[in-house]
């Protein structure tokens, strides 16, 4: 499977969980699948293709200031979660970066 294609599982599982749990939404609200929209939109378009790194860790950063900030808090939320709901994905996201 390709980068790409798993950082899009990660950042999927990642949107949802946050607004299943954070939000008490049952499904993806608007807001949510606007990021997940544009964090998709992101990682088609990624310079580096296949041979990215972590977002965190590239020296582009194209993410707009509002929407990286919205997944910066995403992930501060379901990080931890992932671990509980998703182990094995988690598990692998660590050890892919």
């Amino acid at each position: 499977m390709s980068r790409i294609k798993k950082e899009k599982q990660i950042v999927t599982i990642m949107v949802k969980l946050y607004c299943r749990k954070k939000e008490g939404n049952p499904e993806l609200c608007p807001s949510c699948q606007a990021l997940l929209d544009y964090a998709y939109a992101r990682l088609d378009r990624c310079p580096f293709g296949e041979n990215k790194t972590t977002c965190q860790k590239c020296p582009i950063h194209c993410y707009k200031p509002a929407m990286r900030e919205k997944m910066r808090e995403v992930m501060r939320f379901s990080g931890p979660r992932m671990l509980l709901y998703h182990p094995i994905a988690a598990i692998r996201h660590l050890f892919n970066r």
